[in-house]
């Protein structure tokens, strides 16, 4: 029984469940910046370059007498600026409210620690 017990505080500590809900939503957040990529950057991008090569789809560019598909990179490397971009702004954003949720150190409202060790010793010095 002692393994189940570590398990499960192994997997409802705070860092696994953040870990996991960052994860699915990493997985949401990359299906629309992926549609995002290939369904209108790609295209408003590359279309005048595909209609002078006489393409239609991105990953028909290809280095003649090869199979490398330099299209497809092409698209992967767009998708991958923007990605990076989106979390760039996105880091910036929290880090910004971070910063601002600090708390200011407050004023002291009572005795300082001097004050207190100084009375300390004056208390001392009377019992003597």
């Amino acid at each position: 029984m002692g393994i189940l017990k570590e398990f499960k505080e192994f997997a409802v500590k705070g860092n696994v469940i953040d870990l996991a809900v960052g994860v699915v939503i990493g997985g949401a957040f990359g299906k629309i910046v992926t549609s995002l990529v290939e369904d209108i950057i790609t295209p408003a991008i590359l279309t005048p370059a595909l209609k002078a090569a006489n393409l239609q789809n991105l990953s028909e560019l290809v280095v003649p007498g090869t199979a490398i598909k330099y299209g497809n990179f092409l698209s992967a490397a767009i998708s991958f600026i923007i990605v990076a971009f989106a979390l760039f702004i996105m880091i910036k954003g929290i880090n910004r409210l971070k910063r601002k949720e600090e708390p200011k150190p407050a004023a002291p409202t009572g005795p300082t620690q001097e004050q207190l060790l100084a009375e300390i010793r004056d208390l001392l010095r009377k019992q003597q």
